[in-house]
């Protein structure tokens, strides 16, 4: 059992975002957030000891010139007047308390009571007790004279720094403010991206993308650029491969035909040999031009997949000797976007093969996942699982399992894979439940 802790890259990659915009947005906008905080962090706390120490140091230099003055003019101003005089002071309030005394428990702690409590001891040469924390909007302070204690009542706000909320609004403001400027213009940037891998993708399934046009940034024009070449020289390429085999179908089929003829007007035992080896060489050739052409040049369009796949398995009942044998699952209502022709020569190849080798055939069909997928299945010798790749090599035959006895030069999977990926797709081999063979070829719609 492996009770190594996990890679740190491995956790990064498990939490990154899969897409670019995601990733993008994440490139721009931690490091400028990170630095706003770390900075507004620091300036903060800066601004807030600067502020409530110079805030403190006035309230108590108010309070010391208020004592001073007591002291030095006490016989013609009473501490009365005094405290009368500087409630006039805006957020202060003196209150006289003649033979009173400082109260006798603890003080306050915490920051501002440090600085105040500096400042206080710095102005003033008296005893005074101090509560940072009075009714929570207060600073109660106490100083005791020979008179009694006067008492100081100052607004929280004159002696400590309230203004965080402002630091912390224009924070929030400018993230969300340089979030929406990010996003929209990586949208920009990413949907050129975007729409180049969507048409590289319809025409990996083989869809006609004639309105593409590369935009965006220079490195995606460039790449859309090469698409569009690339696109092109496939597209000429498979007209050319298929002008070329109208030319090569047209002169093989010629003396064919006049060999059938001639043929035809001879008699003897031999000849219906002959006339079979004939036959044999024209259905070798058909093979031969349908793998080579593919799907040729026929467009994609919207089919019903459900009338296509119960039109198969009619025309298969039809020609077959058991049509009893053949079994159907087709899911109704399903359509997408296909070669018609191409699909149906596919199916057909799967189809025939599975009742060329089995005596019971099953044909399903099921849309999930945005695919369809579309399984037959026969009761035949089956393919060992080693092989299941090799049977789709063109011209391959596995005598063991599919003698040699049945027709057919071994093109059948070839061309159905053929098919099934021009459409974005493929087949898979495994074992059916009746222990024969399982071809399931799956669509993205």
């Amino acid at each position: 059992m492996n009770l190594a802790p996990p890679e740190p890259r491995g956790i990064l990659r498990s939490v990154m975002p899969r897409g670019l915009f995601a990733r993008s947005l994440i490139i721009i906008i931690a490091p400028v957030v990170l630095l706003q905080i770390v900075v507004t962090y620091l300036f903060f706390e800066r601004h807030f000891d600067v502020t409530t120490t110079r805030l403190s140091r006035s309230v108590a230099s108010n309070i010391g010139t208020l004592v001073r003055l007591h002291e030095r003019f006490g016989a013609i101003l009473p501490v009365d007047a005094v405290a009368e005089t500087a409630s006039e002071t805006p957020g202060m309030t003196l209150i006289f308390l003649p033979e009173e005394s400082l109260p006798t428990g603890a003080s306050d702690s915490g920051f501002l009571y440090d600085v105040l409590s500096r400042e206080l001891r710095y102005q003033i040469r008296h005893p005074f007790w101090l509560n940072s924390n009075f009714n929570n909007d207060y600073v109660d302070i106490r100083i005791k004279l020979r008179e009694g204690v006067l008492r100081v009542i100052v607004e929280r706000k004159y002696v400590v720094a309230t203004n965080v909320h402002i630091f912390i609004g224009w924070m929030i403001v400018s993230a969300f403010v340089l979030l929406g400027v990010s996003v929209a213009f990586l949208r920009g940037q990413i949907r050129p991206i975007l729409r180049l891998a969507k048409v590289a993708e319809q025409f990996g399934k083989g869809r006609e993308v004639p309105s593409f046009r590369p935009s965006g940034a220079s490195e995606v024009r460039a790449a859309g650029a090469a698409f569009i070449d690339m696109r092109d020289r496939i597209s000429r390429h498979l007209q050319q491969r298929t002008d070329m085999l109208a030319g090569i179908s047209h002169d093989l089929r010629t003396p064919l035909t006049r060999m059938k003829l001639q043929l035809a007007m001879m008699g003897g035992p031999e000849i219906e040999d002959m006339k079979g080896d004939v036959l044999e060489m024209e259905h070798m050739l058909d093979e031969y031009l349908e793998f080579v052409r593919g799907e040729g040049g026929e467009p994609a369009s919207s089919t019903d997949v459900t009338e296509l796949m119960e039109e198969i398995a009619d025309a298969a009942r039809r020609h077959s000797p058991h049509p009893e044998a053949i079994e159907t699952r087709i899911e109704p209502g399903v359509k997408a976007f296909i070669r018609r022709n191409a699909i149906k020569r596919c199916i057909d190849n799967l189809l025939e093969n599975a009742i060329k080798y089995g005596s019971r055939t099953r044909v399903s069909m099921i849309a999930e996942d945005g695919a369809i997928l579309i399984a037959i299945e026969d009761d035949g010798p089956g393919i060992p699982p080693e092989l299941h790749e090799e049977v789709f090599r063109p011209f391959r035959r596995l005598d063991a399992a599919r003698n040699l006895d049945k027709p057919g030069v071994g093109l059948g999977l070839a061309i159905a894979r053929d098919i099934a990926r021009g459409h974005g797709g493929d087949i898979a081999l495994s074992k059916s439940d009746w222990g024969g063979l399982r071809a399931e070829l799956r669509i993205p719609v």
